[in-house]
């Protein structure tokens, strides 16, 4: 039996609990139109589309090529550049540098036809998983992923190794490393520091007992070699911390908040400077968080806030802790919106969060506008609840 349109969906809360919502107004944003904005350098760290039809999905996993480049024309015809084959693309765990690489080389392709901004992950996932690979052989994985990466005309972003986090036993290893590869490259690249909250296997990064103890590693680091860094990528979730680097940073490198917590906070800036950014909650309100960015490039900060403001929650939901699991937020936000026909991740990620999880992120992205149509929305997780056991009537 259909379900007439603007019937009220049952969702759980938690307790056991079930209420009844009925879908809101869709929320009014400027159309799409392919201009970056002029106040802050923004990229969208963007998901993958995975194959539902692939016969072994979690030993296997596949991408839906022609989903997973059309939602990176959505994110560029919104004026925002692409990050790609980094954690939110489900980097580090079920796609793997095989796979990564068609990635980058076919989202490059795709930027070039759109002239689109992309910039793109090399790690050192190409090595042995149980090996134990010396230093050498760790900047030699960086070099050839950065290879690849600028032979196809993208930036690199220099992502943190586990590897590396495994082999070091200092700051100085980590400056051994990094130091040779910033050294080789083409062109200036992007520096990653992701936080332990996203990758507990990443704790003690730089060869510092904690991330306050790292900021002076990182900023010597950067000094170093300021004219062959553009910049660096901070996800530790401290925006006091992400505050203090960008104040050391040399005249013309810039820091790009990775903050999903704290962001627009970090973007609009002070007295002293501002964020620019690279974000994961930015793929799914990437039409808003362009608005917001319309609103600032004209100077209207209230008008700023007014649009990212309601986004925070949504974010700091889906980011919420077992933070790498925000993935699955970030495609259940698409499947939505219609980006996708299906609520499928790579490796069965789409497990990873309960149901009322999804019902809340549900309820908190049509507060913030970030459903583009509410009816659809409703429409595309009603048979999500069915089968979770969430009668609908």
């Amino acid at each position: 039996m259909s379900v007439a349109a603007g019937a009220p969906l049952a969702l759980p809360v938690a307790g056991g609990a079930v209420e009844r919502h009925r879908p809101a107004p869709p929320v009014s944003l400027p159309a799409a139109d392919g201009r970056p904005p002029r106040s802050r350098v923004s990229f969208a760290a963007a998901h993958v589309v995975a194959d539902p039809l692939a016969p072994e999905p979690i030993l296997d996993p596949r991408i839906d090529w022609d989903a997973t480049l059309a939602y990176r024309r959505h994110i560029w015809a919104h004026g925002l550049g692409v990050a790609d084959a980094m954690d939110t693309a489900q980097r580090g765990g079920a796609l793997g540098w095989q796979a990564a690489r068609e990635l980058i080389r076919r989202s490059a392709a795709e930027a070039r036809s759109v002239g689109g901004a992309l910039v793109c992950g090399a790690a050192t996932d190409q090595l042995d998983p149980d090996a134990q690979p010396s230093l050498e052989r760790i900047g030699d994985a960086y070099a050839e992923q950065c290879a690849l990466i600028e032979s196809e005309g993208a930036t690199v972003v220099l992502m943190a190794s586990r590897q590396l986090a495994a082999a070091a036993t200092g700051a100085a290893d980590y400056r051994a490393v990094y130091d040779r590869v910033i050294e080789s490259a083409a062109r200036p690249v992007i520096l990653h520091w992701l936080g332990e909250a996203f990758d507990p296997s990443l704790a003690g990064y730089w060869g510092a007992p904690d991330a306050a103890a790292a900021v002076p590693l990182v900023a010597e680091l950067i000094a170093d070699h300021a004219e062959a860094v553009d910049g660096i990528k901070v996800s530790v979730l401290d925006a006091r911390l992400e505050i203090e680097l960008r104040r050391r940073l040399p005249e013309g490198v810039r820091l790009y908040t990775g903050d999903d917590f704290n962001y627009p906070e970090l973007i609009r800036g002070d007295e002293l400077g501002a964020s620019d950014a690279l974000l994961g909650i930015f793929d799914p309100i990437a039409p808003i968080a362009r608005a917001a960015l319309g609103a600032l490039d004209e100077g209207d900060v209230a008008g700023f806030e007014a649009l990212l403001e309601p986004t925070v929650p949504l974010a700091r939901l889906m980011f919420a802790a077992p933070t790498s699991d925000y993935k699955t937020g970030v495609v259940f936000i698409a499947y939505l919106n219609g980006h996708q026909s299906h609520f499928r991740m790579l490796g069965g990620q789409e497990g990873a969060r309960s149901i009322v999880h999804l019902a809340e992120l549900y309820r908190l992205a049509e507060r913030a506008g970030a459903l583009s149509d509410p009816e659809r929305a409703a429409g595309r997780f009603r048979p999500l609840l069915e089968l979770a056991g969430v009668a609908q009537h």
